[in-house]
């Protein structure tokens, strides 16, 4: 694509009960002169998302909204909302989010990537007026690119600090990019789609470009669908690190950072687990199957006692950090991508 050509961008928002937030979402996306199409997919919700969205049409024939009368998770609304559309570009937005005015003339500044990824502005929900006249600061745009081991170990969490995950990044797509190496949202999870789809992406050599310059604001809500996930989710997404291995053309160095994240993912699905058992079928049903490998153990034993460790701190009055998460932070700053300053 020249650049003297302006960029025409589909965005994609997979919406499920998100009448109260869908109508600012769509706003910030028909405000972009490079949006040429916003698909709105209304995941069989209960309420009326569909009604909010199409009362939020601009008028320039841009908006269409489509409705999916069973619930089948983002994976499945996002690949329905990339097959009927055609922009060359792909953006996804949450149902709940908003971009920042500007936010593609930043991405589309060079043209050297196969994906673009910038910062993004995180709002506690419980911050007071319009959040969306929050002014990001002037962060320098820094481009750099991510490989995959960089990207992988990016995406493991650690107890007690801010979560800021580089599968949180929302990039903008080469649809030529995704036609070229036939991938699409793997339609078996519903926790950490992005990180597997972009994963997989930059395994197979797409060229992902993060600016730090802030175009994209999230809204952290706690009772988020991600927040929400099943225990079952969890073994699903490691499960498809487990197929990222069987890519023969990882070199060793990626397969062991994807090894890590996988035991990562798996030891929170194994603890998950034990405290399901424990709940349904009682505390020795729950031991036998925590003693049933060390597998299982040393994950469970860990995880409690950091559990309860944490539930003694805050009774004596020390708050861990997750506790005093500010009303306003950014998933990139300073001058290390993905850190926390």
């Amino acid at each position: 694509m020249s650049m003297t050509t302006k960029p025409q961008v589909c965005v994609i928002i997979a919406a499920r009960n998100a009448a109260p937030t869908i109508a600012v979402a769509i706003a910030s996306a028909l405000r972009e002169p490079e949006v040429a199409e916003v698909v709105v997919v209304d995941d069989a919700s209960t309420d009326d998302t569909a009604t909010a969205a199409r009362s939020a049409d601009d008028g320039s024939g841009r908006l269409t909204v489509m409705r999916l009368d069973v619930n089948r998770g983002p994976s499945f609304a996002r690949n329905a909302a990339i097959a009927g559309s055609r922009s060359p570009f792909i953006s996804i937005l949450d149902a709940d989010d908003f971009f920042l005015e500007g936010r593609f003339r930043n991405l589309f500044a060079g043209a050297d990537w196969d994906f673009a990824a910038d910062n993004i502005m995180l709002i506690r929900d419980d911050a007071t007026g319009d959040v969306t006249k929050i002014v990001a600061p002037q962060f320098a745009a820094e481009p750099e690119f991510l490989d995959f081991e960089r990207f992988v170990e990016g995406n493991i969490s650690r107890r007690r600090v801010q979560r800021g995950e580089l599968g949180f990044l929302k990039p903008v797509i080469s649809r030529a990019f995704l036609d070229r190496h036939g991938l699409r949202y793997d339609e078996s999870l519903r926790l950490g789609e992005d990180y597997e789809l972009y994963a997989r992406a930059v395994a197979r050599g797409a060229r992902f470009k993060v600016i730090r310059s802030c175009g994209y604001g999230a809204i952290v809500r706690a009772d988020s669908l991600s927040g929400r996930h099943k225990t079952q989710d969890l073994e699903r997404l490691a499960d498809a690190d487990l197929a990222l291995l069987a890519i023969e053309s990882l070199p060793e160095g990626s397969k062991a950072v994807l090894r890590r994240h996988e035991r990562h993912v798996r030891d929170k699905f194994r603890l998950r687990n034990f405290l399901d058992v424990k709940a349904e079928r009682g505390l020795a049903s729950a031991a036998a199957y925590a003693l049933a490998s060390q597998s299982n153990l040393v994950p469970i034993v860990r995880g409690v006692a950091a559990d309860k460790l944490e539930s003694l701190f805050r009774r004596a009055g020390f708050a861990s950090k997750r506790s005093h998460v500010p009303p306003l932070r950014f998933l990139m700053a300073g001058t290390s991508t993905g850190k926390e300053r």
